[in-house]
């Protein structure tokens, strides 16, 4: 057994260890369990709280603690050692099935947008037993869910675990349409791609911005970005390639199936992908892939910044999400079959698809609204803020054909009817990949690019389950009562893809001349956070996720509290950051610097009367003018801080957007002009280009 394959999952309590460990009796319950979706009777939880007690101490665990996912978008964890107190002042190693299922902590701190009165502490946690318990710092992790005293959910997993099984029921009834009576479970399967920055710690620890908000608030253009392309795919440092080995192994212990690993296109930007697995277990490892890049750079000696965007001028980080249908008897639905049945059940759930994201792109653009998005979103590095669907030339021509009722010509092949007896055979995989699409079908998959690189893949894997969910549910009760299968079928995707065309896009989406097209299409442009977050919540979308059960209207309202809490707070945050770094670093250096440059005119002066000082005398004017106008925008941006309104949620966001955060733009326009006249050694943060090329 070579390395890789005797450390992968050795941290993790999954099938092969259950079967060890477990009775036969205990094992095929627990497998029912999950099969039905029915709880775990008490007697079969004790037992597999003991066994993983056991294997748990064995690894030198010493803890155990409910690891569940609240709205914060990072994980959360209360560890509990196994001691239980004994006569005569020893203790014993305790861990019962009633621990295993629940536990209680605080919840008073976490966001709830409103669910619940901040007094109110009590919050609860439940075991997912269809995610693997793992071991982490010591600690035995059971991944959890997490409700109110009321019931309500208060976490990213639970909403994600609903919309898994809705779209399973809805896509089920679908198959059994085509005569497939093997399917018992439909499940999306997801691969998230991560984007992230490595920096040099000693450099990071100097910039107040990026420790306080992960991004750069300041700092001017280094002579050198990423124009010459030589990052992109290029040799790794010796230091990267090092982490980069330490990371894999951590991942792998933990069952992360870390695969892919290379630099990206910005200097210091690097990205890692795993292999395809379900949405709940690649929403829990992603959580567990970002944690572990932040700590494994810190053995290095690096920091890992995950923000969206953390340096003006050069690429941002994303997170792709790759995005599939798998039944468990292992076909890819969204993957064109090798028959003419399979053909047209590809392109029913392709229809589905592209109805579902017209329907809804409103509510697929509200999942990605971030402030730190907002940096991203509509550059020429990352989709467009407009959502569109990329299906490739042949693909495109196809669905034209089925539209327009004409013939389409496939190598040398004729055939014009949909239905699960005659099909035109229609190629995988055979058009380039559209890197500014926000959703591109790739061959058996659609890759959703527009999340940010920081954020939690549940939200907008629950939008996507939940509205494949209502197209499928559609498209069911349509068919199930027809008199001829086939003559429904093939109107049904033919008006389908007729009425939702528009939604499809196979150009340059970083072009000015699609937001003109895309305008005149109908589309919705939702260029910034705030313009997406005020239809959040509108009763369309609460309709939708209520109708199958995903969330409460209250729950779901919550959501959108709390995207737009989240959102004025980074803004405040990072502009009293602006604030306290111009009054207390950079105002005070700027200072320093021109008292040098007055000295050395005055010294020129008294030298050589005669020589005029033109230099010195226009660096001193323009440093003392810019110096003035940046003071002026910072007292202009604290008033404008103090004066933010209070009441209306849209209306303090807004107020954020377009007055704090356009004042921080000034502000930093005459800060990094500063940057570029004065001596660097009384500038007070490193700049630029010692944090992109800090990693030698």
């Amino acid at each position: 057994m070579n390395k890789v394959t005797e450390v992968f999952g050795s941290m993790v309590f999954n099938e092969e260890v259950m079967r060890e460990r477990l009775s036969e009796t205990c094992y095929k319950g627990w497998k029912s369990c999950i099969a039905e979706g029915k709880s775990l009777p008490l007697n079969i939880a004790n037992e597999m709280a003991s066994a993983m007690k056991a294997w748990a101490i064995e690894k030198g665990a010493t803890h155990y603690t409910h690891w569940f996912q609240p709205m914060t978008g990072v994980t959360a964890e209360k560890h509990e050692s196994f001691i239980s107190p004994i006569p005569g002042g020893r203790v014993l190693m305790h861990f019962s099935g009633k621990e295993l299922v629940r536990g209680e902590p605080d919840a008073s701190s976490f966001p709830s947008g409103g669910l619940r009165a901040t007094f109110e502490a009590r919050g609860y946690t439940a075991w997912d037993p269809t995610s693997f318990a793992f071991i982490k710092d010591g600690s035995l992790c059971i991944p959890t869910v997490f409700c109110s005293y009321g019931g309500h959910a208060l976490d990213k997993k639970t909403p994600l675990l609903r919309s898994i099984d809705e779209l399973s029921r809805q896509a089920v009834r679908i198959m059994r349409l085509f005569g497939d009576t093997e399917v018992s479970k439909v499940t999306c399967q997801v691969g998230p791609e991560q984007e992230y920055f490595l920096i040099d710690k000693s450099v990071y620890e100097k910039r107040e911005d990026l420790v306080i908000t992960g991004r750069t608030l300041f700092g001017a253009k280094s002579p050198k970005g990423q124009e010459l392309d030589d990052h992109y795919y290029g040799s790794i440092k010796p230091r990267v390639a090092a982490y980069m080995a330490e990371l894999d192994e951590e991942l792998w212990k933990l069952g992360v199936l870390a695969k892919t690993k290379h630099n990206e296109v910005a200097p210091a930007q690097h990205e890692l992908a795993p292999i395809y697995t379900d949405a709940n277990t690649a929403c829990d490892q992603n959580q567990l892939t970002m944690e572990m890049m932040k700590r494994v750079a810190g053995r290095h000696g690096m920091v890992c910044l995950l923000h969206e965007k953390p340096f003006a001028g050069v690429n941002g980080s994303g997170k792709h999400n790759n995005y599939s249908l798998s039944t468990d008897t292992g076909k890819n639905l969204f993957k064109p079959g090798s028959t003419p049945s399979q053909n047209a059940r590809f392109l029913l759930f392709l229809a589905a698809f592209i109805k579902g994201v017209d329907d809804y792109q409103e509510l697929l653009r509200c999942t990605v609204a971030t402030a730190g998005n907002d940096h991203r979103l509509g550059g020429h590095e990352a989709p467009p803020a407009v959502i569109s669907i990329f299906l490739g030339d042949e693909l495109t021509a196809v669905v034209e054909s089925i539209i327009q009722g004409t013939e389409y010509v496939e190598h040398g092949k004729k055939s014009l009817a949909i239905g699960v007896d005659v099909l035109p055979a229609i190629p995988q995989d055979n058009t380039d990949r559209n890197r500014t699409s926000p959703l591109a079908f790739t061959g058996n998959k659609f890759e959703f690019r527009m999340l940010g690189s920081s954020q939690s893949v549940a939200g907008p894997n629950i939008a996507l389950n939940t509205i494949m969910a209502e197209e499928l549910q559609q498209f069911a009760d349509a068919l199930e009562g027809a008199e001829d299968f086939n003559a429904a079928l093939q109107s049904l995707i033919r008006e389908t893809l007729r009425d939702h065309q528009r939604i499809i896009f196979n150009g340059n989406g970083y072009e000015d001349s699609w937001l003109e097209e895309a305008e005149r299409r109908g589309l919705a442009n939702l260029p910034s956070a705030v313009d997406a977050l005020k239809i959040y919540a509108c009763q369309k979308h609460v309709d939708l996720f209520t109708k199958h059960g995903i969330y409460t209207a209250e729950e779901f309202r919550a959501r959108s509290a709390i995207h737009r809490e989240n959102y004025c707070k980074v803004i405040s945050i990072e502009a009293a950051t602006m604030v306290d770094m111009v009054k207390r670093d950079i105002y005070p250096a700027v200072c320093t610097f021109m008292g040098r440059v007055a000295g050395t005119l005055a010294a020129k002066r008294a030298a050589l009367a005669d020589v005029p000082c033109v230099p010195e005398e226009k660096l001193l004017r323009r440093l003392s003018e810019l110096s003035e106008k940046m003071m002026d925008a910072c007292w202009q941006l604290e008033q404008d801080l103090a004066a933010v309104p209070t009441g209306d949620p849209m209306e303090v966001a807004h107020y954020y957007r377009y007055t704090v955060f356009a004042d921080m733009e000034a502000l930093r326009g005459f800060a990094d002009e500063l940057e570029t006249i004065t001596a660097s050694d009384c500038w007070p943060l490193p700049s630029y280009s010692d944090l992109l090329f800090s990693v030698k």
